[in-house]
């Protein structure tokens, strides 16, 4: 089986302006073609031009070769030296950041590819399934600017039937300590005790000293771990969270392959490894990862806040993974969120979502959604 040709596809939801941090509202998909008629689909959280150029650059040496000449022609069951060749070819302008958001696209596509040629999902794959339903942990974001606006959000969630919920940070969180406080003191007492709660800074503090004031809050309203509380570059600072009664997460802002999470767990000091599936590496490298990740004694559960398809491709990870993590589900309004698939992850009465069992990543796109978001340039 051979390599024929790699889809670029741009999606965006008309009339989106881009003016807040959800990135569900637009998304890169790839289409990796076979001689076997064999296609592999994946998603990446990157922007999609920026993919295009990295898959579609000339050659200018050999360390700087676009992907798509590195692939053609390639036979894409042996995933391992394909990325191991991605990677090479590309470090002149990559090792970190888009271009490893571009080989993670790439090496999805791949093991979707290796999946349906063996009639297996790729839990099957990867070591083999342990579990055939995975909790669901959703995001609310926004989450409100007053305990209101929070109630009604999270009733968004709840009547979703989620029994793990991730609210997100603002800036605004910053101005007043003693507002703040009275919304996350309302979020915890609306979903009740039995509901796991989480919270992502998604980077809202710059400075530790911003954030380590509500470390003591977080820990009273038992939150089940505080995430991304810095920009990435300050891995010392990440550090600072460590030891104050709420683990801490980090990674799912962007960092890639396993070099950059060793350096967050070692020196960061966190507790949780959260690589993104479309932008740390894909299936090969988080495989690389996890085993360092164990041999740490540390935990790893995976970001996702895209489509129905990056869920997909995170419940086969996490369904052969050694211990049962949670699954991020985005419960954005973007209808590109909901419709990019076929098939859709119901939750059930206990949480949980249910794990593909068709082969590859187990979904399949859905062609009027491709036309209805295909981005229109003006």
């Amino acid at each position: 089986m051979k390599i024929t040709n790699i889809e670029i596809l741009e999606l965006r939801v008309p009339g989106w302006d881009a003016s807040g941090y959800d990135g569900s509202w637009d998304d890169c998909v790839i289409r990796v073609h076979t001689d076997a008629g064999i296609t592999g689909i994946a998603e990446v959280d990157s922007e999609p031009v920026v993919i295009r150029a990295i898959m579609e650059a000339p050659a200018a040496h050999t360390k700087s070769i676009g992907l798509r000449a590195v692939l053609i022609g390639q036979d894409p069951m042996d995933t391992t030296r394909l990325w191991d060749r991605m990677y090479d070819a590309s470090y002149h302008f990559g090792r970190r950041g888009a271009a490893i958001h571009a080989i993670s696209g790439i090496d999805m596509a791949l093991w979707d590819i290796r999946g349906k040629a063996a009639g297996k999902p790729i839990a099957e794959l990867l070591g083999g399934r342990k579990r055939d339903r995975v909790l669901a942990y959703g995001t609310v974001y926004p989450l409100g600017r007053n305990p209101d606006e929070v109630r009604v959000n999270l009733d968004r969630a709840l009547a979703m039937g989620l029994k793990a919920i991730k609210i997100v940070a603002d800036p605004f969180w910053n101005d007043d300590l003693e507002a703040t406080g009275r919304i996350i003191r309302t979020a915890r007492s609306h979903v009740g005790p039995d509901i796991s709660l989480h919270v992502d800074a998604a980077t809202a503090w710059t400075r530790a000293e911003d954030g380590l004031p509500l470390m003591p809050l977080f820990a009273e309203c038992k939150v089940a771990w505080l995430e991304a509380p810095l920009p990435l570059d300050d891995v010392e600072g990440h550090a600072r969270f460590s030891g104050q009664g709420v683990p801490v997460g980090g990674g799912d802002m962007g960092l890639t392959t396993r070099f950059e999470f060793f350096d967050i767990l070692d020196r960061g000091r966190c507790d949780i490894a959260q690589p993104d599936l479309s932008m740390a590496g894909g299936y090969t490298e988080l495989l690389r990862i996890a085993e360092g990740v164990k041999a740490r004694g540390k935990r790893m559960v995976l970001h996702g806040y895209k489509t129905n398809l990056l869920i997909a491709a995170n419940l086969q990870f996490i369904a052969q993974h050694w211990a049962d993590e949670p699954a991020e589900y985005s419960t954005s309004k973007s209808p590109l969120r909901w419709e990019l698939t076929n098939e859709l992850f119901p939750i059930g009465p206990d949480g949980r979502i249910a794990v593909p069992t068709a082969p590859g990543i187990g979904v399949t796109l859905n062609e009027q959604s491709l036309i209805k978001f295909a981005r229109r340039r003006s």
